[in-house]
């Protein structure tokens, strides 16, 4: 059964409030009141246009922007959870490890070590066929010159 386009706007509408405000404190009752529809509706419907639960999505939403700050120096990894939204480092944590598969600071290791070896990270054939010369990586191949 198709959803009504006023309706897929309100829908939307509180996905974009998700977007705009997901390091404040949201629960379903609050998205509902956003998109003007019941906390049944707006769930069951949000679910069925996205592919996932408000929650989840919302979930989803603060371990991108986590993965974006884990990647610079700027932030340490509890001023990181607090601005996204999360109350405890300890669930921030588990959950960023469940969803990512590396614990916040192992995942910003990974990244300070691509940056600092890029070329350590793409795979030799794809260096052979492209001819990629990384400015500022040394080669891990070395030269066998003909006898």
């Amino acid at each position: 059964m198709p959803i009504a386009a006023d309706v897929y706007q309100k829908i939307v509408r509180a996905k974009i409030y998700i977007d705009e405000n997901f390091q404040q404190p949201l629960n379903l009752s609050r998205l509902a009141r956003e998109a003007c529809i019941s906390r049944y509706h707006f769930h069951r419907l949000f679910s069925r246009i996205y592919r996932m639960t408000p929650h989840q999505y919302l979930t989803q939403k603060r371990i991108e922007q986590a993965r974006l700050w884990l990647t610079g120096e700027d932030h340490t990894i509890i001023e990181i959870c607090n601005h996204i939204g999360f109350e405890s480092i300890g669930s921030f944590s588990t959950l960023f490890k469940k969803e990512i598969g590396y614990a916040p600071r192992d995942y910003r290791q990974l990244a300070h070590t691509k940056r600092q070896q890029p070329r350590s990270f793409i795979p030799h054939c794809f260096i052979e066929n492209y001819g990629l010369d990384i400015p500022g990586a040394k080669s891990n191949i070395q030269e066998v010159s003909p006898q």
